[in-house]
């Protein structure tokens, strides 16, 4: 008996050692709100807006959060998940680039079909599975709090498509694509003879006839790759028009709903199939009725992953999103859900588009409402993507100084931002009522904000100084990504919103630039240089450091990325041509798109936030101090190649 009691002893001390000993007891629950700015915050708060975050500052603390290098998303969420900067998990920016064929790609996942396959007449029999692949690398702060036996929760966490396998629900979040494998395509259907009819960024614009009051037309489904030649998989439809009030039947597979003009559908479940009997998959997506008369006007959603019946995984265990959907109803998978590129092409307005915003934002309310519930142990992070999606749209209805401000819009909503801040706080006092003793809070963001007024065309700059040559004869602008560039007289280029890559010999496809002391004295003369730019119209600063990559990153994949990092002066950012390496005449445009504000600019002007329940320590905490302090409150040491520290550790 004895015995047997001393061994149930060894046991319970081993489990409690296995859950971080003393610390077993204790919870940590982390708001990850993106995009949420600290001058904003401050200012609201001041004002009486966010009442509650005002009380979690008075009961612990306040700080601005150190953001990453570049302050892009998928960046700074890659450092908050592994407790490394860029060089150590190998995300450097949405956008990478292979060096040997400059074939561009998103940087955080990657999938592709069966390697091997069967060609039998028109149809491609694959023999094998296709793969999902995450391109972050590094060990997610989750994964070891699964080794210590610590329970965990993490809500649309962005740069984690597909999510790595987990024993804890988790939901995948930013990079997850569409059904189509894009960030998100809309397609927008009207019978306008003068509408300009094809691919449009983010979506696509479908020509259809009303004929007897009646559109017969096509859903644009995935790819299907079982066809010779892969294109797109359709699913018909069609909506009955009413000839005199601005009303409208939708008949969709065995769905049928009535629209009025203005209105949204719920979710509406579609499948598409690629192959019979074995090829189907299944999406969602929503209508919306623009105009019924004069113009027949009907924007289709993205067609999201179906939570239900994934095609691709995203979520842990599978069965995850499933149950999720069973209790909230169909939400958004997509990772980008708000659509931002319908409000840039115009087909939705401001109003339209912030009756989408809201829906998402209520389904990730209904989703928060569900489950924070069922918190009791370990840890619980919850993601809100919608002061992000919505400051980079709605920022100009805030700033005058704008060359896309409108007074008249700013009168209609120019609150609207304000409005998504006040449902923050309201979900922050959902969770301070819940606080105990042992319970450690965090409030987060990835960055903050600024305005993006003016477009600065990194490759025409280094075009007209001489880094880049194109061919003889080279057209313009052209769309195509480094169209005519001579790479045998060309020493360095522009790719993605912060990166300066030097065309080196033995990594570039045709490098010219020797590694080593030519690449530095390089590096440091274009420094030099871009520095110097101003604005010719103010005299403004454009462009206010620039990091080498040698000089902030350190790990493995330190040398994968960008050579150098161009950080921004407020107001300015990289133009979006210039992004994917075509060349604007211009070096520097107004920004008269809706998208007006940003934070891919120098990382010291766009710091995050961090507020605790707890007297945080650290004086100057930065991102990848998050990972380590999530394994401390657990009694877990952090890994060694985690860069940051426990924030609530004297330094």
């Amino acid at each position: 008996m004895l015995g047997l009691c001393a061994a149930g002893l060894i046991l319970f001390v081993s489990c409690e050692r296995a859950r971080g000993g003393t610390f077993a007891s204790r919870k940590m629950i982390i708001l990850g709100v993106d995009g949420l700015d600290p001058d904003l915050l401050a200012k609201f708060m001041a004002d009486g807006k966010m009442p509650n975050f005002a009380k979690l500052e008075a009961k612990g603390s306040f700080r601005r959060l150190t953001t990453s290098i570049p302050p892009q998303s998928p960046v700074a969420w890659s450092n908050v998940i592994t407790g490394m900067n860029a060089g150590g998990h190998g995300i450097f920016d949405f956008i990478h680039r292979d060096p040997k064929t400059f074939q561009l790609y998103f940087s955080t996942s990657r999938v592709e079909g069966p390697k091997h396959t069967l060609t039998l007449g028109n149809w491609v029999v694959p023999l094998g599975s296709g793969t999902a692949e995450q391109l972050r690398y590094g060990k997610a702060f989750w994964e070891i709090l699964d080794e210590h036996g610590v329970p965990n929760y993490v809500y649309r966490m962005p740069a984690n498509f597909p999510p790595i396998t987990a024993k804890g629900e988790s939901l995948s979040g930013m990079g997850t694509p569409d059904l189509r494998g894009t960030y998100g395509t809309f397609t927008f259907y009207t019978d306008d003879p003068t509408a300009a009819v094809g691919a449009v960024e983010g979506g696509e614009v479908v020509q259809v006839e009303v004929k007897n009051n009646r559109v017969a037309t096509n859903l644009i489904g995935p790819d299907n790759t079982f066809r010779k030649n892969a294109a797109p998989a359709t699913e018909p439809f069609t909506v009955d028009v009413d000839p005199l009030e601005p009303v409208a039947r939708v008949d969709v597979e065995d769905h049928q709903f009535v629209l009025k003009e203005g209105e949204w559908s719920g979710w509406i479940p579609v499948e598409f199939e690629l192959m019979p009997v074995i090829g189907n998959v299944k999406g969602i997506c929503r209508f919306y009725l623009k105009q019924a008369h004069p113009r027949f006007q009907l924007y289709v959603s993205p067609i999201n992953i179906d939570p239900k019946n994934p095609a691709l995984p995203i979520s842990t265990p599978t069965s995850y999103s499933r149950d999720l959907a069973k209790e909230i109803g169909e939400f958004h998978t997509q990772g980008i859900a708000e659509d931002t590129k319908a409000l840039t092409d115009g087909v939705l307005d401001d109003k339209e588009f912030l009756e989408q915003s809201h829906t998402v934002l209520a389904e990730h309310r209904r989703a928060f409402d569900v489950e924070f519930p069922k918190f009791h142990e370990g840890l619980f992070f919850f993601y809100f993507s919608s002061l992000d999606l919505n400051a980079h749209m709605m920022w100009r209805l805030t700033d005058p100084q704008s060359p896309a401000y409108d007074a008249a819009l700013a009168a209609q909503n120019g609150g609207a931002l304000e409005e998504f801040y006040e449902q923050i706080d309201q979900v922050l006092g959902e969770v301070l009522t819940k606080i105990d003793n042992n319970t450690t809070l965090l409030v987060l963001s990835d960055h903050g904000f600024a305005p993006y007024r003016h477009s600065f065309n990194l490759n025409t700059w280094l075009l007209n100084n001489g880094y880049i040559t194109r061919k003889a004869g080279a057209n313009g602008d052209s769309s195509e990504p480094f169209a005519d560039v001579d790479w045998s007289r060309t020493r360095t280029y522009g790719l993605g919103l912060n990166g300066l890559y030097l065309n080196i010999r033995g990594r570039e496809r045709e490098g010219i630039v020797e590694p080593g002391a030519q690449a530095d004295a390089l590096l440091q003369e274009i420094r030099e240089k871009l520095l110097a730019v101003r604005d010719p119209k103010d005299g403004s600063q454009v462009i206010t450091r620039i990091d080498f990559a040698s000089e902030v990153y350190q790990g493995p994949y330190a040398h994968s990325g960008p050579d150098a990092l161009v950080g921004y002066n407020r107001g300015y950012r990289a133009g979006w041509k210039t992004i994917l390496g075509a060349f604007p005449p211009e070096v520097l445009e107004d920004n008269t798109n809706a998208w007006s504000g940003d934070h891919c600019m120098d990382y010291t002007k766009v710091p995050g936030v961090l507020l605790s329940n707890r007297k945080i320590e650290a004086q100057t905490p930065a991102l990848t101090d998050i990972a380590p302090t999530i394994l401390a409150e657990f009694g877990i040491a952090k890994t060694t190649d985690m860069k940051g520290h426990s924030l609530f550790q004297a330094r």
